[in-house]
């Protein structure tokens, strides 16, 4: 991995793809929750929700094309890695559609990207904390992500 990985790069490709394409997705996760709640926070990779009934061949070989590298093919999701290094997790879930659909565009700069609403993200938050399979450093940090998207955001002046 290069370590210069270029987060919103890889979004607004990925995102400018898709849309070109008339493929159904939204921003779902970590990056999610950073747009959403205002604070910006950390994560490994950019995911994507996208609409369950597109051809997966066909979307491997879009981002293929536009020099995105195939890391993995799962049953619910196809992981890249952008050109500057940054993963990219496409999850295609029936669990997801109505989500996709709901999604809302938000500003990212100079661009608009479709991002989950705040109630879907702290549902899909909540019932990821609750998974008894999931390592318990994901599930604290799907539960701060729930508290985050409710409000709970420190104020940058106050102390310890």
């Amino acid at each position: 991995m290069v370590d210069s990985a270029d987060k919103l790069d890889a979004l607004l490709t990925v995102c400018r793809l898709l849309a070109a394409r008339g493929i159904a997705h939204a921003v779902i996760g970590g990056v999610a929750v950073g747009i959403r709640s205002g604070v910006p926070r950390a994560t490994l990779d950019t995911d994507l929700a996208v609409d369950s009934s597109t051809d997966r061949d066909e979307l491997t070989s879009c981002l293929i094309e536009a020099g995105f590298s195939l890391r993995g093919t799962f049953a619910h999701s196809i992981n890249f890695r952008h050109p500057s290094g940054e993963p990219v997790q496409l999850v295609l879930d029936e669990a997801f559609d109505a989500m996709v659909e709901r999604a809302e565009p938000v500003a990212v700069g100079a661009d608009h990207v479709r991002v989950v609403i705040a109630e879907d993200l702290i549902a899909m938050k909540e019932l990821a904390a609750a998974d008894p399979a999931r390592r318990p450093s994901k599930a604290l940090r799907d539960r701060a992500d729930v508290a985050l998207l409710r409000g709970d955001v420190g104020d940058p002046d106050e102390g310890w």
